[in-house]
C-alpha cells in the first residue's frame, strides 16, 4: 500500500485519437503502477467533478458557460488546440476535482497525487495549449477558501512555462509561482512568474538539476509555503516531441526526488500533478510519470 492516495478517473482520457497529446496515458499509468505492484487497487480514489462555484474561484463565468454550452468561437478552439466535445469538458472538470481532492488529502496526510491535471496554460477567460481549466489554481483557491492553507508554492517543472499560472497569481503575495522551462519554446509570450528560470536549448541533467536546486532555495526564502503544488511534467525528457531539453529519465527521477524531499524538509505537504509528456514513444512518458509516483512513495516512507 502506498503512503498516499492516487486520484484517477477513467474519463480523464479525452479520446483524442491521433493527437500529439496522448490522453490515453492516464489509463496506461494506472495499469503500469498496478502491474509493477507499485500500487494496489485500494490506493486509487475516484474524484467527483469540481463544482462550478469552485471553478469560478479562478475562471470567468463567460468562459465556464461557453465550455458548458459548447459555444466556443472558432478562434477559442484554435487557441485551445483541442477538438471540442462534451467529453473534453467533463475531463477538465474531473481533473480539477481530482487535484482538489489530492490537495485535501495532502493537507491531512502529507501528500496527494493526481494522475491527471497540471493544466497550467489555462487563463481565467480562455484556454490554450491543451488546457481549458486550470485545475491547480482551482485547488489552491478552494483550499485557501476553506482555511486549510494560506501560503502556497507552485513548483512547475514542465518544459513549457506556466503562463496561465503566472497570470492568475500575478501580484498575489500568498501564492508564489516558480517555473523552470525551456526558454525558446511555447508559450512565446511568457507572463512573469514570481521566479522564472529560462533554460537554453539542449540543457542536460546537471544544469537542469542545479537550476532547480537554486530555484527552490530562492522560493523558500520568499514563500514559506504551507502547501507545495508540484507540476511534474515529463516533457523535459530528451526524446519529447514538444521539448528541446536533453534531460534523461534518470535526471527526471532525480528531479522528482529533489523537489519532494525539499518539500518534506520544509515541513510542507505536497501535491503532484503529472502535466505534459509527448515522447516519441508514449511508453517513455508513462514510465517517467510512474517513476514520479515511485519517488513520492520513497519520500513519504523516508527511504
Amino acid at each position: 500500500m502506498l503512503p498516499f492516495k492516487l486520484i484517477y478517473h477513467d474519463r480523464y482520457d479525452l479520446n483524442l485519437g491521433n493527437h500529439v497529446f496522448p490522453s490515453g496515458k492516464y489509463r496506461s499509468i494506472r495499469e503500469q503502477l498496478l502491474a509493477s505492484r507499485v500500487a494496489e487497487e485500494p490506493d486509487f480514489l475516484t474524484p467527483c467533478p469540481a463544482r462550478d462555484d469552485e471553478i469560478l474561484l479562478v475562471h470567468e463565468a463567460g468562459w465556464v458557460n461557453r465550455l458548458r454550452c459548447g459555444t466556443l468561437s472558432y478562434e477559442e478552439i484554435l487557441k485551445l488546440e483541442l477538438p471540442y466535445s462534451r467529453q473534453m469538458v467533463e475531463a477538465f472538470w474531473l481533473a480539477a476535482g481530482g487535484t482538489l481532492l489530492a490537495s485535501q488529502l495532502a493537507m491531512a496526510h502529507g501528500a496527494g497525487v493526481n494522475i491527471g491535471g497540471g493544466f497550467h496554460h489555462a487563463f481565467p477567460a480562455h484556454g490554450e495549449g491543451f488546457c481549458a481549466i486550470h485545475d491547480v489554481a482551482v485547488a489552491v483557491r478552494a483550499i485557501q477558501r476553506a482555511g486549510q492553507a494560506r501560503r502556497v508554492l507552485i513548483v512547475d517543472c514542465d518544459v513549457h512555462q506556466g503562463n496561465g499560472t503566472a497570470a492568475i497569481f500575478e501580484g498575489d503575495p500568498e501564492v508564489f509561482t516558480f517555473s523552470i522551462h525551456q526558454k525558446n519554446n511555447y508559450p512565446y509570450e511568457k507572463p512573469a512568474s514570481h521566479l522564472d528560470v529560462n533554460l537554453e536549448d539542449g540543457a542536460g541533467d546537471e544544469e537542469y538539476l542545479r537550476a532547480i536546486e537554486l530555484g527552490l532555495a530562492r522560493s523558500a526564502e520568499m514563500s514559506r509555503p504551507e502547501l507545495v503544488h508540484y507540476v511534474a511534467g515529463a516533457d523535459p525528457y530528451e526524446r519529447d516531441q514538444l521539448g528541446g531539453l536533453n534531460v534523461t529519465r534518470e535526471g527526471l527521477r532525480a528531479r522528482d526526488r529533489l523537489v519532494m524531499e525539499w518539500a518534506r524538509r520544509a515541513g510542507a505537504p505536497f501535491v503532484v500533478t503529472l502535466a505534459g509528456g509527448y515522447a516519441e514513444d508514449t511508453a517513455d512518458t508513462v514510465a517517467i510519470h510512474c517513476a514520479t509516483v515511485e519517488e513520492a512513495a520513497r519520500t513519504l516512507s523516508g527511504a
